[in-house]
């Protein structure tokens, strides 16, 4: 059994789409914001967070950004070697998520894990013994997306109240949401 608990994070909208044509239908700085702050945050200032993506969850973030900061990024595809010799130094390419685990408890530094996308990765994220929580953005709007995140097992996770949560709901323009977590049973 796996020491480490996953922790995913998404923002999704009502038809819980999360991405369209390999970027967000939606430009939201605060919710933005968040998802870095949730990713980066520890406890121990000696540790480092790690995020674990598919390959087109890499793509997708813009070029700038790549890698994501003060993170452990760890890029999962079937084409390892293909993939290694893209990616800048430092950042991590494995087959699969059980080799990102294994990857991740055998670096002592790696305080909290997080599932960045996309739906595939989140879909086996959900379904392995290592997911403890999901961090959803629930953004109360449709919008026309391609890659979706995939349904929550209410029987699995139930909605908690997190501390450090803003419970309210959020505003920025025109679009609203609301920041939830589900945790496994």
């Amino acid at each position: 059994m796996s020491k480490i608990k996953l922790n995913l994070i998404a923002a999704a909208c009502e038809n819980m789409g999360i991405g369209s044509n390999g970027t967000l239908p939606w430009k939201l700085k605060k919710e933005m914001s968040y998802f870095t702050t949730m990713t980066t945050k520890v406890k121990d200032p000696e540790k480092i967070n790690a995020v674990i993506m598919g390959r087109k969850t890499w793509d997708s973030i813009p070029l700038k950004y790549r890698p994501l900061a003060d993170r452990v990024n760890v890029v999962l595809t079937n084409n390892v070697e293909t993939v290694m010799a893209t990616v800048p130094d430092g950042v991590i390419v494995v087959p699969g998520l059980d080799e990102a685990i294994s990857l991740v408890e055998s670096r002592p530094e790696i305080e909290s894990t997080w599932v960045i996308g996309g739906s595939s990765i989140y879909k086996a994220a959900m379904n392995h013994p290592s997911c403890g929580k999901i961090y959803l953005t629930e953004i109360q709007r449709s919008f026309d997306c391609d890659t979706f995140f995939p349904n929550i097992d209410k029987q699995q996770f139930h909605l908690v109240d997190e501390e450090e949560i803003p419970g309210e709901r959020q505003v920025e323009g025109d679009i609203s949401y609301y920041f939830r977590v589900y945790r496994r049973l």
